[in-house]
């Protein structure tokens, strides 16, 4: 009986997948392909290979540097923002405003050229172990794309939590659970639960923003793309790579993002 049932699943999926107009986007997507790796100029990848996985690479720490950072500041932020007393509530909204109300781009110039040209007329900074860190780029384009994510996804999670049930929260305090693991255990789980598809759409939307850091000289993938059109004259080959690069990765974190939610047993609400 397993082994009819897998095939029979076998047989649904390939049957999803042989759909008329699903053939037809694969065929154009196999003609695309092939008309890229015949009619275009790609004798510049063995030069700049090796630059442009180290520019991947950085796009990708960055990535994840920042989405752990700014989902650890999201929290505090959605939950004093959901049910914390004024003097919590009011600045975590004012800073979810300001960062959501402010292009990214101008956060960042902020940071790197307005921030960062400060530090430099103080001696004891200079002298300090942090001015190896300060000089660079890297830091700056770190704080505001954390500042960035945890402003979108504050938000979200102030909705997150508000939105779970409060039924719940005082049959926890009526059992006599602290508050810190009715926290830990009923409403962190759930406003997580509800607020993961938002976040897998916030992650790409981050993915999509560390193009920003190569204005301030960081050498992320994209900084190498604008390098070799640079060199080699060439438009279309870097961005239309580059454009390949970037939907893989999107794809990959869309497919994670969909492996942990199946991995949740129940659904809230």
């Amino acid at each position: 009986m397993s082994a009819e049932a897998s095939a029979i699943n076998m047989a649904v999926r390939a049957s999803i997948w042989l759909k008329p107009h699903r053939i037809v986007l694969i065929l154009i997507a196999l003609a695309l392909v092939l008309c890229a790796a015949f009619f275009m100029r790609w004798d510049w990848l063995p030069q700049y290979w090796e630059m442009g996985l180290m520019g991947i690479w950085r796009a990708l720490w960055i990535l994840a540097v920042t989405c752990a950072l700014g989902f650890a500041l999201a929290v505090p932020l959605g939950l004093a923002q959901a049910g914390g007393p004024i003097w919590f509530s009011a600045p975590a909204k004012v800073f979810c405003t300001v960062i959501r109300g402010t292009p990214l781009l101008l956060q960042l110039w902020l940071l790197y050229y307005g921030l960062g040209s400060i530090f430099p007329q103080y001696p004891w900074i200079r002298e300090s172990w942090l001015w190896p860190y300060l000089r660079q780029a890297w830091p700056y384009a770190v704080v505001a794309l954390t500042f960035s994510f945890a402003g979108y996804e504050g938000e979200v999670m102030r909705g997150a939590f508000a939105g779970v049930p409060r039924g719940q929260l005082e049959a926890a305090r009526a059992f006599g659970m602290s508050r810190w693991k009715i926290f830990r255990r009923i409403w962190l789980p759930q406003a997580f639960y509800r607020a993961l598809p938002t976040l897998t759409g916030e992650t790409v939307l981050q993915l999509k923003s560390t193009p920003l850091v190569a204005t301030i000289s960081v050498i992320d993938i994209f900084a190498v793309s604008s390098k070799v059109r640079q060199d080699t004259y060439l438009t279309y080959e870097p961005l239309l790579l580059l454009a390949l690069i970037y939907m893989t990765i999107t794809g990959i974190l869309v497919f994670v993002f969909s492996r942990i939610e199946a991995r949740i047993p129940v659904k809230i609400g």
